[in-house]
């Protein structure tokens, strides 16, 4: 059993959906991933990430889709690039990621409560 977390600890990670606008293969990473750049609406904007979800997903399936993401992480560099948030997802049975997402649209930018 996983230890327990106050509702305090739990407010504290800022989980939010954004858009994928733009998707690049992303050649000099380690492990295979891409490059996304997020919208997460007016008050946080547009943001990068690293996301090693090459397995399930082509580019072009990727610009339009919302994901869920942490924000609130300090931003990685990886190589040349600064991820700035990190994508929420699931190891598959093979330990290849699939991205969380939402059942149905919700606003860029909408949190996590």
């Amino acid at each position: 059993m996983p230890a327990a977390l106050t509702w305090e600890e739990f407010t504290r990670v800022d989980l939010r959906v954004g858009t994928v606008v733009e998707a690049r293969a992303f050649p000099e990473a380690r492990r295979p991933a891409y490059q996304l750049r997020i919208d997460f609406g007016p008050a946080i904007g547009l943001k990068n990430s690293s996301a090693q979800i090459t397995h399930h997903y082509a580019l072009a399936d990727l610009v339009g889709r919302q994901v869920l993401a942490v924000v609130n992480f300090p931003p990685k560099q990886i190589g040349k690039f600064l991820s700035e948030v990190l994508v929420t997802g699931f190891a598959d049975t093979d330990g290849h990621i699939v991205l969380a997402a939402v059942a149905a649209p919700v606003p860029n930018g909408a949190r996590l409560v």
